[in-house]
């Protein structure tokens, strides 16, 4: 079964890669940032391209907020609420202090409007007011954002409130705010075109500037969410895609607004300038087959979750290299969706992705003459 898991890999390999004939050259480093942390990643694989203490938990200020919208986005979709709702302004969130949408306590906001004033406006305000909506009370509602961070896999991330506002204990880290950001992008698409485009919004006849000031300056950037507190520093979320090809930064603890601005796009440019964003397997695409003893079919086509995607150097496509880590022996049952393994892309001796493999469909208890047969076969493997 070694042999033929051996060979599998190979055929893996030169299948859609070809064989490397010539050592690749290093990666180019990414800048040199003056913040506390930052990460960039490809928004379809995941996949890491630049960071640095991205897994150390920080005090995100406002970008906290986009585990909000990401709540209220699932709940529209799910039809659990509409942006017709109507939402009454408690004196809570009319008190809130800090960035604000200027609602009034007592008066019903839409669930649209407030939104806006939480993704354009960064409007405590608001937030606390649709929280309030969702969950009954923000206590509450922050038991939901931390349910909804364990579903994402966000690791390094604790809530204890739906705005930012400094709370010891409440913190994320580089790579969850980059992954909620890829989330919302995946899960809501038309909600983000919606929302997060915006430059600016006007609620009670104050016009407020969105705070992304990326969205002026670099065409290919439609979204993210900026932070800011004494404690945290100025962070930035921010989303752009080019040619197809759909990048995430995110900088935390700069020391200015222009800062954060400026870093974010050395860490956007540095990523289209190096690396480009390619399919190696579509939808259900069987990536291999695996020997299955004991089960009522021999061969179990493998699969990832979706399609893959990889971003690699440019110009390097062919010196990519792939290897399924498959059981060496597998018997059945196998039921449909079931883990088996992983598939591993690399670029010389650096790993690019690990992409979890599953199996493509279930394979019952053969009979009893099967069960024999096999029994004999596996004396010789």
């Amino acid at each position: 079964m070694k042999s033929i898991a051996r060979f599998l890999i190979l055929a893996l390999v030169v299948t859609f890669f070809g064989v490397a004939v010539a050592k690749p050259l290093p990666i180019p480093e990414p800048p040199s940032l003056n913040a506390t942390s930052y990460i960039l990643i490809d928004a379809s694989s995941g996949q890491v391209l630049a960071a640095s203490n991205s897994n150390k938990p920080v005090e995100p200020a406002s970008i906290t907020k986009l585990m909000t919208v990401y709540i209220a986005f699932d709940a529209i979709s799910k039809g659990n609420m509409s942006l017709d709702d109507k939402v009454l302004i408690s004196k809570k969130a009319w008190k809130m202090g800090g960035s604000r949408m200027f609602v009034e306590v007592g008066k019903r906001v839409p669930v649209e409007l407030l939104l806006h004033g939480i993704i354009t406006a960064s409007g405590n305000d608001a937030t606390v007011a649709l929280a309030e909506y969702i969950a009954g009370t923000e206590k509450a509602f922050a038991g939901y954002m931390n349910q909804y961070a364990d579903t994402l896999g966000l690791q390094d991330s604790h809530f204890l409130n739906s705005t930012g506002w400094p709370a010891k204990g409440h913190h994320m880290s580089a790579h969850d705010m980059a992954r909620l950001m890829a989330a919302i992008i995946r899960d809501f698409p038309q909600l983000y075109d919606k929302f997060f485009h915006q430059k600016e919004f006007t609620f009670n006849n104050i016009t407020q500037d969105n705070r992304n000031a990326l969205l002026w300056t670099d065409d290919s950037v439609d979204g993210g969410k900026t932070g800011h507190t004494q404690e945290a520093g100025y962070c930035l979320v921010a989303s752009a895609k080019r040619d197809g090809m759909r990048l995430v930064s995110v900088v935390t603890g700069t020391p200015s607004e222009n800062a954060r601005i400026s870093q974010s796009s050395a860490l956007l440019s540095y990523g289209y300038r190096f690396f480009k964003t390619g399919q190696l397997f579509d939808k259900d695409a069987v990536i291999t087959q695996l020997r299955v003893w004991k089960g009522d079919a021999k061969m179990l086509p493998v699969v990832a979750d979706g399609a893959v995607h990889i971003s690699y150097p440019r110009g390097r496509r062919d010196q990519l290299t792939t290897s399924a880590k498959l059981p060496t022996t597998l018997m059945a049952p196998v039921e449909k969706g079931q883990r088996l393994g992983t598939l591993q892309v690399k670029y010389g001796q650096e790993l690019l992705l690990s992409v979890p493999l599953y199996a493509g469909k279930t394979i019952a208890k053969g009979g009893v003459f099967r069960s024999l047969v096999d029994e004999v076969l596996m004396m010789f493997q």
